[in-house]
């Protein structure tokens, strides 16, 4: 994929550093706060979003061993959606709405990079789950995490 699709959804993502060893370059450790600003065409129900993280990372706020909470405090939500469930699995972050009005929201997250290497991620995707035809696609950037 290389361009953003939109058929009911539009996806804007911007990664901010949290905690970067060297600024302007990812390394082993560094932290990122990911935040989707996402627009809907209509009113939707059963609504998730799946944003893929690289292979290794963590997804703060899990309240695990080795989780930091104050690394999250500052993640922010906005607009009328928000997520009845959330899901922070080793390979993406997915939200699941019961219900998405017509406009926009956003959501944040915290991860962690762990790994060392180059990663090319699946697309960010947001979909209705039961009107298929409903979605919104964009291409990921390839990542370069350093040790």
């Amino acid at each position: 994929m290389k361009e953003a699709f939109s058929s009911g959804y539009t996806i804007k993502k911007i990664v901010t550093p949290i905690e970067q060893k060297k600024k302007g370059i990812w390394s082993r450790g560094d932290v990122a706060r990911i935040k989707l600003e996402l627009e809907s065409q209509s009113d939707m129900t059963w609504v998730v979003v799946n944003d893929p993280i690289p292979a290794g990372s963590m997804i703060l706020g899990s309240g695990l061993g080795g989780d930091s909470s104050l690394m999250t405090r500052g993640e922010k939500k906005t607009g009328w959606a928000w997520p009845v469930f959330t899901e922070r699995t080793f390979t993406a972050y997915r939200a699941y709405y019961e219900y998405v009005a017509k406009g926009t929201w956003s959501l944040e997250y915290t991860v962690r990079l762990n790994t060392s290497g180059s990663f090319e991620l699946p697309e960010t995707r947001v979909e209705a789950l039961y009107a298929p035809e409903m979605f919104g696609e964009m291409p990921n950037v390839k990542m370069e995490i350093t040790q």
